[in-house]
């Protein structure tokens, strides 16, 4: 199967050797998201709400780019360094979601890329 690597501005670039987002037949793979702003490669700063809400905004316009929308998204996965922000991310999650909600993980993890507290990836079904 061929994969189509998507790009777009309105996200983060990659940090790295990965791609924003594959795409293999209908199936979107979108990779990490930390709460970097897009134009400055910065961490936001300011309160996790603000860097949970830049997180889903970043995911957003990834699954825009490859042509899909948070609604799409079948899989979602949630990297914190301390869970007590998780019951903050529920209520974030719920501005951007709607029913039915994709299945999710949410992981307690050391650290970080960047020093961020908060990193997403998904998984996009376009089918």
């Amino acid at each position: 199967m061929e994969r189509k690597v998507v790009h777009t501005e309105r996200a983060p670039a990659a940090i790295g050797t990965y791609s924003q987002a594959v795409r293999v037949g209908s199936t979107v793979y979108l990779s990490g998201q930390i709460p970097l702003d897009p134009a400055s490669m910065e961490l936001v700063e300011g309160d996790m709400e603000r860097q949970i809400t830049r997180v889903f905004d970043n995911l957003q316009a990834v699954a825009e780019a490859a042509g899909g929308s948070l609604a799409h998204i079948a899989k979602l996965n949630i990297y914190l360094t301390d869970l007590s922000h998780f019951a903050l991310v529920n209520q974030v999650m719920a501005r951007y979601f709607r029913e039915p909600y994709p299945a999710r993980a949410a992981v307690g993890v050391a650290q970080l890329p960047k020093g961020a507290a908060v990193e997403m990836d998904a998984v996009m079904e376009l089918g």
